[in-house]
């Protein structure tokens, strides 16, 4: 494929997903007369919600959600089942596949997304959800959510993608503390083009719009509360068992980062110049020629660093022990598409609900970036195994080996990200890269594992600090963000003394 025809690809990425939307959104999938009697649900109404029968295949209960069943709320996640939609029949027929559910109560959540059962599965259409703000009994909008999510994954034939949990899903989306919901799925061709009203207004191809994938599921995750990592020393005996194996993989998670910071730290405190310098050789993977050790080294100044501990990470959620690659050559940035509807205090929630949905909901070992950034230029540490360590992620399809997955919260495609955003990507992508002696305007290559861009056991030439659209064929990070990695390299080589 040519670069042209790729960036024809993109662009027309971009402008389907717009415009299906937006036709979408003329569509009145509830009926008026419930859309006329939007009120609040009472505490007692939505009590009645009950948690669906997990999936075939998944555990019951995990040591989160037992913990979650007491007083101090660690998460959970309810996962509803999708029916078909019944429009009102003023409304001309739908020419696509339909699935969704009308407005109804459930337990509090504050992050959505929709899965479903086979990860190769493309949901080819628009995804919508409003949601009722929890107290104020108000319903938003209709938001659309990201579909174009099977590009965040793990690289094919690796254990964590073949271990048969993982499932196809959307871009999570951050709605804040909501207690009802409503849901609709609809399929649209990719060459079919639809005017503001709804109707088709031509086709590029005469084919109809392909089904939606099966096993359609609403995922609504509750983050659970900020919790004090000490509280629980005492228990009862199961309850024990249960508090000595998170113990276990919480230290085993901490202890990874110990050259860093101390056991208990939340967060991995910066250094200047000088103590990274020094650092650095220390951590250096194998041993220093005596060049080396006399050498310079080009490295930014490690950055503050928020640890799993500082955002509350369950680790009894993910699965237990680390998996590495060799090095780290390149950085690829992303945005999470989560929407930009978020305080920076909200972000340690943002991020647990994430993790959760990416394990729990998506099927991963764990969350699967490296790192994620948020608006206010904070930096919050990923994947366990190490900050310091090559951890092997699940964040660009094809290229995780050898590489490490930066997020910034947030949707980058129309909204410009911050100058504190934009200045973290420098300073982590500064210090991270030279730990290994990487030149951040730099070019480096790597080899594909396979993608829509880049077939399986093809040399690719990238820059040190790619955005997630050069390793695969998506929209991500967004235009926005994506524009500002100029500047980002340009002040990773100025931190790192170049």
């Amino acid at each position: 494929m040519t670069k042209p025809k790729i960036r024809d690809m993109r662009g027309f990425l971009a402008s389907s997903i717009g415009v299906t939307c937006a036709a979408a959104l003329a569509l009145p999938l509830t009926p008026p007369a419930l859309a006329a009697t939007a009120r609040p649900v009472s505490a007692a109404e939505a009590a009645t919600t009950v948690r669906p029968a997990p999936r075939a295949g998944t555990p019951a209960t995990t040591p989160a959600d037992r913990r979650a069943a007491g007083p101090y709320a660690a998460g959970s996640t309810q996962s509803l089942p999708l029916e078909p939609l019944t429009r009102d029949r003023a409304t001309p027929p739908a020419p696509a596949a339909e699935q969704g559910l009308t407005r109804r109560a459930v337990r509090h959540f504050s992050l959505v997304g929709v899965v479903w059962d086979d990860p190769d599965a493309e949901l080819h259409g628009c995804v919508q959800v409003r949601t009722r703000a929890a107290g104020t009994g108000t319903w938003s909008g209709w938001q659309d959510v990201e579909t174009h999510n099977a590009d965040h994954a793990a690289d094919p034939d690796t254990p964590e993608r073949a271990s048969g949990r993982v499932r196809g899903a959307t871009a999570p989306l951050w709605v804040g503390d909501s207690d009802g919901v409503e849901i609709r799925v609809r399929s649209e061709s990719d060459g079919t083009a639809t005017d503001s009203a709804g109707h088709t207004a031509g086709a590029r191809h005469p084919h109809a719009a392909p089904p939606l994938p099966s096993g359609l599921r609403l995922e609504l995750v509750d983050p659970g509360e900020d919790e004090d990592p000490s509280r629980g020393a005492v228990a009862d005996g199961p309850r024990l068992g249960v508090l000595n194996a998170e113990a276990s993989a919480f230290t085993d998670a901490a202890a990874v980062n110990a050259d860093l910071a101390p056991l208990d730290a939340t967060e991995i405190a910066a250094l200047n110049r000088t103590e990274t310098e020094q650092e650095s050789l220390a951590l250096e993977a194998g041993e220093p020629t005596g060049q080396q050790r006399r050498a310079k080294p080009y490295i930014g100044p490690r950055p503050g660093i928020v640890t799993r501990r500082g955002w509350g990470a369950d680790e009894g959620l993910r699965q237990s022990g680390f998996r590495y690659t060799k090095k780290v050559k390149a950085a690829f940035v992303h945005h999470t598409a989560s929407g930009n509807n978020y305080r920076c205090s909200q972000v340690p929630s943002l991020i647990r609900s994430i993790y959760r949905y990416h394990v729990r909901s998506m099927g991963w070992r764990d969350v699967g970036y490296n790192f994620l950034i948020d608006k206010c230029g904070k930096i919050y540490e990923g994947r366990a195994g190490g900050v310091a360590r090559p951890v092997l992620g699940a964040h660009t399809l094809g290229f995780n080996s050898n590489s490490m997955g930066i997020a910034v919260l947030g949707s980058y495609g129309a909204t410009k990200p911050s100058k504190a955003a934009v200045k973290a990507v420098a300073r982590l992508t500064a210090w991270k890269l030279g730990l290994y002696r990487v030149n951040p305007k730099g070019k480096t290559s790597l080899k594909s594992a396979g993608s829509n861009l880049h077939p399986k056991g093809r040399k690719v030439r990238l820059n040190v600090i790619s955005g997630h659209r050069d390793g695969f064929i998506t929209e991500c990070p967004g235009r926005k963000l994506y524009g500002k990695l100029g500047s980002a390299r340009s002040k990773a080589a100025r931190y790192q003394g170049r």
